[in-house]
């Protein structure tokens, strides 16, 4: 059991589940887009979603997986409303195809939920030449957001229901390089270790919340943006290593939190009342929480928004010679 259970401002704590920090809450004529949906949290994320009613689109890299998981949840939840669709997030040309594909298809987009991710794999390369962890967390999310967010506007504003954008952190972003982001040495094999990269694109993902959240306040859409540390929790996305293993097995056990709780910030800042207008801020236990700050530097968050920007117009420019 959770050993954590205070309760916040919002009247949720550690402890509580997914189930709980959405109880009551009917989510009929929504749409959201999960990525990770298949397993741990992204599971437990799109099984609480489809069992409020929002219609989810599930983004998994294995369609024939993404099928079973689909009858799972309709086994569970009969009256679920889901799609799977094709989706590597490693792979700038599976997230375009991606892009196109629903934007085909006519679904709007009330919830765009960035959940999929890696931890701490050998070093090695996506197929666009982008550091592994920072392609799959990062970068894969930044052009998924980007490409989708025309529609999630458009949404918005023929509905009126605020739009709500989710990105997975973790509280490792503030255990990363020195430096925050290693913008020259970002495919530097000889200088990489696995857990600081790790913490690298984690801090990518609250910095990209950050500086869209800004954009889009600037702009007055009616779209919020956060960030959120999940808990740490008994899934297997350690499983690249074997002393992570160990440690997360054995001797932070106490401190672990199962799925359902993991899910539950995710869940609240998707759909519960109390997150309504709240945005750039980053999460955790199901209450506004303090990030590194790297986040609270608008020079630094917009650097790196310029910098990923970059770098997916370059590979995507290179793609298409």
């Amino acid at each position: 059991m959770w050993i954590f259970s205070w309760k916040g401002p919002t009247g949720f704590s550690a402890s509580s589940t997914a189930e709980e920090v959405t109880q009551g809450i009917e989510a009929y004529g929504l749409t959201a887009v999960i990525t990770g949906p298949t397993s741990g949290i992204g599971l437990e994320t799109a099984r609480i979603l489809v069992l409020r009613g929002v219609h989810v689109v599930m983004a998994v890299r294995n369609t024939t997986a993404g099928q079973k998981i689909k009858q799972q949840l309709i086994d569970q939840v009969p009256k679920a409303k889901i799609d799977v669709m094709e989706l590597d997030v490693s792979s700038l040309k599976s997230v375009g195809k991606f892009v196109t594909e629903f934007k085909a298809s006519g679904f709007p987009l009330n919830i765009l939920i960035a959940n999929a991710g890696m931890m701490a794999p050998p070093f090695s390369l996506s197929e666009d030449n982008i550091e592994l962890q920072l392609a799959t967390n990062h970068i894969g999310h930044f052009h998924l957001t980007n490409g989708l967010l025309e529609t999630m506007k458009n949404t918005a504003k023929k509905s009126g229901i605020q739009g709500r954008i989710v990105i997975l952190s973790s509280e490792l972003h503030k255990m990363g390089y020195k430096e925050g982001v290693r913008f020259d040495k970002i495919n530097d094999e000889k200088s990489y270790n696995a857990l600081l990269a790790y913490g690298q694109s984690k801090l990518a993902n609250a910095l990209h919340a950050e500086e869209l959240a800004r954009q889009l306040k600037e702009e007055g859409v009616n779209i919020t943006v956060n960030s959120l540390h999940p808990g740490v929790i008994a899934t297997n996305l350690a499983r690249h290593t074997a002393w992570m293993r160990v440690v997360f097995g054995y001797v932070v056990r106490l401190f672990l939190k199962n799925v359902e709780q993991g899910a539950s910030t995710t869940c609240y800042l998707a759909l519960h009342p109390g997150a309504k207008g709240i945005s750039g801020e980053y999460w955790a236990d199901n209450n506004i929480s303090t990030p590194s700050g790297f986040v609270n530097d608008p020079e630094f968050c917009k650097k790196f928004w310029d910098f990923s920007v970059e770098l997916v117009d370059r590979v995507l420019t290179t793609s298409a010679l």
